[in-house]
């Protein structure tokens, strides 16, 4: 018998890594690479916290088709055909990104991801009870989470790495132009068709000045205003860009909803948080100058390079008027773009700054990675069909189909029916709060151009800082909280660990303000905001389970995670939203007040003193979702 547990036990290590290692990617891809990814093809903020969020939605319903994967077919089927679908999901996104509509085919083919994974979540724990002694689903326990958070490491870093990497690879050389503020008292003029335009047979590069020299004296602003609009207006008319859409077109195009409701919001949080200047500080404005750019060269047929245009270091003072991504294709290579850079009014001494253009190609470096992906997905369900075993109690519910409806409709009655019900749902919703508004923002924060108060990260900076210094700090305090909370238990334990989830937000605060330059003091912001992070989530994983209890416990711990992705999906939505009005440091003030709800409603949590004692909790995970 011992003999025959060995050989068990052995087999078990060859599938329950890979099991929950493929649990992880799909969820950390639709939940936070999307983000990533729709950033680096230029999607809104707004767009992309309303979109992805709604993401959300298949974790949220998940208990209402949980029954489902348990009447019909086995747990090891539904695991090996959802990776296959995974897979196809994966794909899809690949062959989609170069299409004109990508964001629309995208989303669609993450829908599909985002199903079949919560789908797959429900079989592989299912299957996990059905194929392990009680004694080895607890000697398992931290195997799976270690690998689900491996998983988490891979999908939010290595493979954010990996596209900064093809980005890098299969770019054009990087354009660097110093700009100096000197005294002078010049005003560049607007002739960029004067641009002496040379052809080079031999290789493709960008053409472009070294240098820019602008006078640091004041602009009267109509002035300003006419040079921004003329540079504006000629990037437009030759297609490095889609002009943006005026308000009366808005409107003409906006529902009931967007006009009557979103609108109003939106312009009375604009005069509170950006309230109009002065008269006497608008009419003058920093001196304006553009740089230009063009092709040696022009593309392939069908064929368009991607230049990102941003402020790489230096005073600050000089910048951007915009964010600049300029598209060039056969029509428009040999045709100069501008980016225009304006001097801040109160500069009064000489400076220098540095901008730097990037024109990897996006495209192709994030079709390569989700494809890359996709082909692994289809390695795994080939690998699972044959290693995972053949439990005997893996067949399907079917004899249960009479009272299906009577037992589905009492076990939901049941959860609700809970004493204190109310306090325990106002606290799944709002414990997050804060966080389910920061998680959407924090990558486009740090990857947005300093002109746009962001902190300019490259998305190979990002996969190092964000994905994987703090997923390994998420992941560190995940376990120390883990450890804390099995000494002391819960209740000890929760007014410290909604601290730790809640008060490192601040970083943000700071880096908003400060825009640091140094990568040293990004990544220890961040990695002090996951690990508090991942110590703060214990709380909210334990109470969880203690209000699970009982004869549904599996089942209500199931609809206890659809109101956790139900708090996180609602806040998220809107999120990119409000930044986008009230910029990004009052974004992140509202952040953190967004985390008082969470403190108020702990005072009337009814928690057992020994819950959460090691004791109490044998089989449990405290990875973030």
């Amino acid at each position: 018998m011992k003999e025959q547990s060995k050989t068990q036990r052995k087999n078990t290590w060859l599938w329950v890594p890979s099991l929950y290692f493929a649990e992880g990617i799909p969820y950390i891809i639709v939940m936070t690479l999307s983000v990533i990814f729709y950033k680096r093809m230029g999607v809104s903020n707004t767009d992309i916290a309303l979109y992805t969020s709604w993401l959300y939605l298949p974790w949220v319903i998940k208990p209402l088709w949980s029954p489902v994967v348990d009447i019909l077919k086995t747990k090891r089927y539904w695991i090996v055909i959802m990776q296959l679908l995974v897979g196809a999901g994966l794909a899809g996104v690949a062959f989609t990104i170069p299409v004109p509509s990508f964001f629309q085919y995208t989303l669609a083919f993450f829908w599909l991801l985002a199903f079949s994974s919560a789908t797959h979540d429900i079989a592989a724990d299912g299957f996990y009870m059905l194929g392990l002694s009680r004694h080895d689903q607890a000697f398992f326990v931290g195997i799976r989470s270690t690998f689900y958070r491996i998983a988490m490491l891979t999908g939010q870093g290595l493979l954010v790495i990996l596209a900064g990497y093809f980005e890098a690879k299969t770019g054009l050389p990087p354009v660097e132009i110093s700009v100096k503020a000197t005294r002078t008292d010049s005003v560049m003029s607007f002739n960029p068709q004067e641009i002496m335009v040379e052809k080079d047979e031999a290789e493709m590069y960008f053409v472009t000045p070294e240098s820019l020299n602008l006078g640091y004296q004041p602009l009267e602003s109509e002035k300003a205003h006419e040079m921004l609009l003329r540079i504006e207006e000629w990037n437009v008319r030759y297609g490095f860009y889609n002009a943006e859409q005026t308000a009366e077109e808005a409107e003409a195009e906006a529902s009931w909803w967007h006009n009557k409701v979103a609108v109003p919001i939106s312009d009375y949080l604009k005069r509170v948080f950006n309230p109009d200047p002065d008269e006497a500080e608008t009419k003058m404005a920093g001196n304006i100058g553009y740089v230009w750019f063009y092709l040696s060269q022009p593309p392939a047929e069908d064929e368009t390079v991607v230049l990102n245009f941003t402020h790489q270091r230096g005073d600050k003072s000089i910048a951007l008027a915009k964010s600049y991504r300029y598209e060039f294709s056969r029509e428009n290579w040999n045709i100069p773009a501008l980016a225009a850079i304006q001097l801040d009014p109160k500069l009064d001494e000489p400076a220098q700054a540095y901008f730097e253009g990037l024109s990897g190609n996006i495209t192709m470096a994030w079709t390569i990675v989700f494809a890359s992906v996709a082909l692994m997905f289809v390695i795994f369900a080939l690998y699972h069909r044959i290693v995972l075993p053949r439990p005997v109690e893996d067949v399907p519910n079917r004899h249960e189909n009479q009272n299906f409806l009577k037992e589905f409709f009492h076990t939901f009655a049941a959860f609700f029916k809970k004493s204190n019900i109310g306090v325990i749902l106002t606290f799944l919703l709002v414990y997050r709060l804060g966080e389910s508004q920061l998680v959407k923002l924090a990558s486009p924060f740090l990857l947005d151009a300093q002109e746009n108060n962001g902190l300019g990260l490259t998305t190979g900076d990002l996969g190092l800082i964000y994905g994987t210094i703090g997923m390994i700090a998420l992941s560190l305090g995940g376990i120390v909280g883990g450890i804390a909370a099995s000494r002391k238990g819960l209740r000890y334990w929760i007014w410290w660990m909604a601290v730790a989830m809640n008060l490192p937000n601040l970083v943000y605060v700071f880096l908003a303000y400060t825009l640091p330059s140094s990568l040293v003091v990004v990544g220890a912001s961040v990695a002090v905001e996951q690990f508090g992070y991942g110590f703060g989530f214990t709380a909210y994983m334990l109470y969880m389970i203690y209000v699970s209890e009982g004869k549904f416990k599996t089942a209500h711990f199931a609809i206890t995670t659809g109101f956790m992705a139900l708090g996180m999906m609602i806040p998220g939505m809107v999120s990119g939203w409000l930044q986008e009005i009230v910029g990004y440091q009052n974004f992140f003030i509202w952040v953190v007040l967004c985390t008082i709800p969470s403190f108020a409603i702990i005072p009337f949590l009814n928690i057992d003193k020994d819950f959460g004692k090691k004791t109490e909790i044998e089989d449990s995970e405290t990875s973030p979702q």
